[in-house]
């Protein structure tokens, strides 16, 4: 899975990315090679805005695209809540894709003795 990091009002550091690569490794291995993440940090300038900091989590994946977003006081956080929620619509993906695959080999067995 390819991994691209930017950031709007802050500034992106290795310490980040790195951070971004270790949140998403665990959601890397249930996705294709192909799949491309995009993560986008920002920051709100507003001081009365409380949850400034905030991490967009896009995945897109072959006929789908996934999206993540959250904000909380804290980068390292909110970076780690995105990967979290993204990380559930993964897996809800892929059992919906196991099950039509499940349901399409049933009903095949079916005809198949329907037939005979």
């Amino acid at each position: 899975m390819r991994i691209e990091v930017r950031g709007r009002n802050v500034e992106v550091t290795d310490e980040l990315r790195e951070h971004v690569r270790k949140r998403f490794a665990r959601l890397a291995r249930q996705v294709s090679e192909l799949a491309t993440l995009e993560v986008e940090l920002a920051e709100e300038r507003n001081p009365r805005v409380a949850n400034g900091k905030v991490a967009e989590a896009t995945l897109y994946l072959k006929g789908i695209t996934l999206r993540a977003a959250e904000a909380s006081p804290e980068m390292v956080h909110s970076i780690h809540e995105a990967a979290e929620n993204l990380r559930r619509q993964v897996k809800r993906h892929r059992e919906q894709r196991r099950g039509r695959a499940r349901t399409r080999r049933a009903f095949a067995r079916l005809r198949r003795n329907a037939t005979a």
